[in-house]
């Protein structure tokens, strides 16, 4: 009696689970079978994508269109896949996460090669480096300015610090000025606090000197990363050193006081016998003094900062500087004039200094150079200190 009352059930229960498990199966297959055919059609569409993009690219598959910013990752997981054939893993994998397809033509083995990115913000170099260190990558890549930055040099050794180590003279108002108390405030201080920040790091300020800068920089032990803060782009410290992209317009001019600054409106007004001229040691201010100023006595005072006011009281008549620093004298000090502002002796571009080897990390401060002054954060910058973004404009 039980038999037969529970062998009926228990084939019915077994058919019923028999017949579920294949309508389950039939579904999953199905969706298998359409996420197939969605993956083999966006691979279709990236293969013929890279055929006519060889020199590489970054594609959002879920668009078929290029970003231009960001820093492209690549993961592990897609690590050498290449050709057609492999490029449906890939876009399995992509579809699955963050929706990048990167690609490109190996010229040395005849292939294309794949792999399924993540794309961080510009601003997070931090974490993308990370990622790509993680996923055992040799760098990652930032879009807007085509830069691939290799993710065991420099950049990787100050992340692991925790900390910018940035050279600065701190004598040079507004650039970079070092309170007696220790605080350092300046336009170059806030590039190099935002270079700082794209890294995800903390800032360290050390004391250089113009005297000094070049030494300091070559140093040994290494004594910072960079050096910020007027320092003038030139083929003389290329030679030696690594010099970013210009960030500031430069160029000699002079300060003198307001009553006298009718009787300068050339150099040649400037080097005359009786002229007084006071510069700063060791830079490109003295240079140009002692090359282009042969009938005017020339003095040395050891420090910037206090040469204004010197010749505001009459210590020297003419002060040779930057187009960068005479405005802000020229605004804080009623006696003080630049009379030759707009039409400087020299032109040139202020720059970030660092050794060589670093050529990692000046890659990176040349692609935040360019971010600022895409974005419009450079410019305002310059308007907050009163400098001169460009030539012929007025500070």
């Amino acid at each position: 009696m039980k038999l037969k009352i529970t062998t009926p059930l228990l084939l019915t229960v077994a058919l019923v689970i028999h017949g579920t498990v294949g309508l389950t199966s039939c579904s999953s297959t199905k969706e298998k079978s359409a996420e197939q055919e969605q993956t083999a059609a966006i691979a279709d569409k990236v293969w013929t994508y890279s055929l006519s993009h060889p020199e590489g690219f970054t594609l959002d598959i879920r668009t078929m269109t290029e970003p231009t910013n960001g820093i492209a990752a690549s993961y592990a997981a897609t690590q050498d896949c290449h050709g057609r054939d492999q490029l449906g893993k890939v876009v399995s994998h992509a579809l699955k996460n963050d929706g990048y397809v990167g690609g490109w033509y190996n010229g040395k083995d005849g292939r294309y090669y794949f792999d399924s990115s993540r794309l961080f913000a510009e601003t997070d170099i931090r974490n993308a480096i990370l990622f790509g260190r993680q996923n055992g990558q040799r760098s990652v890549y930032i879009l807007s300015s085509h830069t691939d930055v290799p993710l065991d040099g420099t950049a990787w050794r100050i992340i692991d610090r925790d900390t910018l180590i940035i050279g600065t003279t701190g004598d040079y108002r507004p650039l970079s000025f070092r309170e007696p108390e220790g605080d350092y405030w300046g336009f170059g201080i806030e590039v190099a606090r935002e270079i700082a920040a794209r890294l995800g790091v903390k800032t360290k300020f050390v004391g250089t000197s113009w005297p000094t800068l070049t030494a300091d920089v070559l140093a040994e032990p290494q004594r910072f990363d960079l050096a910020i803060g007027g320092i003038t782009i030139t083929d003389a410290r290329r030679e030696t050193m690594l010099m970013s992209e210009g960030y500031l317009a430069n160029g000699k001019t002079i300060l003198c006081r307001a009553e006298d600054a009718g009787r300068y409106k050339s150099l040649a007004d400037v080097d005359k016998p009786g002229v007084r001229i006071m510069v700063n040691p060791g830079g490109l201010n003295e240079k140009f003094a002692n090359d282009n100023l042969t009938h005017a006595t020339v003095t040395v005072h050891p420090k910037n900062e206090e040469i204004p006011s010197l010749i505001a009281e009459g210590a020297a008549d003419i002060m040779i500087t930057e187009i960068t620093e005479a405005p802000y004298y020229v605004q804080t000090d009623t006696r003080l004039a630049a009379p030759l502002l707009k039409e400087p002796f020299t032109r040139g571009e202020i720059g970030i200094l660092m050794r060589k080897g670093q050529e990692d990390l000046l890659q990176l401060v040349n692609s935040i150079i360019r971010q600022m002054k895409h974005n419009g954060s450079l410019q305002r910058l310059h308007e907050k200190y009163g400098l001169v973004y460009a030539y012929g404009e007025t500070p």
